[in-house]
């Protein structure tokens, strides 16, 4: 049997469950999209690492999926991401009145998405990559629960997603000694710039990144209307990675990971190492 670890990206949080319960209902999901594509014949014990838990704040439920109640770093990290996705200097430098709520509305224009989703969206990335990066109890709390099913499975396969993505990266660094025979990214905004790459641990060596010395092969795979995973395409600023895939895995949906794990690019970059019965 194939073990494989997954490491979810952002808006998991499942309040009233304990962190194993989290786990469990996460991982479920993750089992069922990937087979979509691989089939119940093929034999996979996939276990997905809980952290959300770690990176949520007490923000008012409403407020949660509004841009102009993100904090002051929270909304550098925005105009910071909407800049990089091309938004002209007023928007990216937060020139206009209400200036979150500017960015947001722009990715949604440019994209062709729908505005309020795009809020929602935006605010909860926002929100989650700030905890990771602005409050260091956090990632340390969140990768523990990385490293920790890391060594207690010792997986073939790591598939990480959006922010999940990050702590795997991060993770996989501080193990150097565990043999990973295929790493996944998908939707991964590890090339950010400001927001994400200059801010990696360790930090890119000369604005160059590697691979995790554990990883034998590195797969990253995105749809070409994410707007998380930019710059497209990893190769340009980590070295190591074996392919750099293009898939359209839905509309909006184009980040939604259990879109991403039914994709016959990723059950095809899986098939060849799964069992079958």
């Amino acid at each position: 049997m194939t073990r494989i670890v997954g490491v979810h990206g952002i808006g998991n949080h499942e309040p009233g469950l304990t962190a194993e319960q989290a786990a469990a209902v996460v991982s479920g999901r993750w089992l069922a999209a990937l087979r979509r594509q691989l089939g119940e014949h093929v034999y996979v014990d996939l276990r997905v690492a809980y952290y959300a838990d770690r990176l949520a704040r007490g923000v008012a439920q409403g407020a949660m999926d509004d841009p102009e109640t993100l904090t002051e770093p929270e909304q550098e990290l925005l105009l910071a991401w909407a800049g990089s996705l091309g938004a002209p200097a007023e928007v990216a430098q937060g020139r206009l009145t209400a200036p979150a709520c500017a960015a947001a509305s722009w990715i949604a224009r440019r994209f062709g998405l729908d505005s309020r989703m795009v809020r929602i969206f935006v605010s909860r990335f926002c929100r989650e990559v700030s905890a990771y990066f602005e409050e260091p109890e956090r990632p340390d709390a969140a990768r523990t629960r990385v490293t920790a099913l890391l060594a207690e499975t010792r997986p073939r396969v790591v598939i990480a997603h959006s922010l999940g993505s990050v702590l795997a990266y991060e993770a996989l660094w501080r193990m150097p000694d565990l043999d990973v025979e295929l790493l996944i990214t998908l939707g991964s905004p590890l090339g950010l710039p400001d927001v994400i790459f200059d801010r990696l641990d360790p930090l890119p060596d000369k604005g160059q990144g590697s691979r995790p010395p554990g990883v034998r092969r590195w797969i990253n795979i995105a749809d070409s209307g994410d707007i998380v995973a930019i710059p497209r395409g990893l190769t340009a600023r980590f070295t190591g990675i074996a392919a750099d895939l293009t898939d359209q895995i839905g509309l909006f949906d184009f980040h939604k990971v259990t879109n991403y794990l039914a994709s016959p690019v990723t059950s095809a970059s899986i098939a060849s190492m799964a069992e079958e019965a």
